[in-house]
């Protein structure tokens, strides 16, 4: 599996092999896009949140997906809008919420996935389970 297909969660909703309730939702339209690192021991996930703190952020494994999603609501632009305000000439930035999950490989080890949010960016890093050494087995004389 390369690495383009791996973390491309659009791919993974639509062709479905990963593990997950019936109906699910992991894409939608508001989604942030994120960088994807693969490294010797680890993989790592970069997603741009500006004005999002770790607290408006989850991040839940369930089998082989791991979800990231917000319900973050954002408060100023309803109180604009509901008193109209401010009228938008051009609107670019997302608000609001969103949900996103990604196939994790069978190398990933579970147990170490640890996130950071710094400055607007979370960081979710994944160490790689270590890979069997060879062993060697003894052959003992037969009597």
């Amino acid at each position: 599996m390369n690495e383009v297909t791996f973390f491309d969660s659009l791919f993974n909703d639509l062709i479905g092999n990963c593990a997950a309730p019936a109906g699910s939702i992991y894409y939608t339209a508001n989604t942030p896009k994120v960088d994807v690192k693969e490294e010797n021991q680890s993989y790592t996930i970069e997603m741009e949140l500006p004005g999002r703190t770790e607290n408006d952020v989850t991040i839940e494994l369930n089998h082989d997906n791991l979800i990231i999603a917000s319900n973050q609501e954002d408060k100023k632009q309803a109180k604009e809008e509901k008193k109209n305000e401010t009228k938008y000439l051009l609107r670019e930035r997302k608000y609001g919420n969103f949900k996103r999950s990604f196939c994790l490989p069978s190398d990933v080890d579970s147990d170490s996935i640890n996130a950071s949010f710094k400055n607007g960016v979370l960081t979710v890093t994944m160490a790689k389970k270590l890979a069997a050494m060879p062993k060697k087995i003894a052959i003992e004389a037969a009597s």
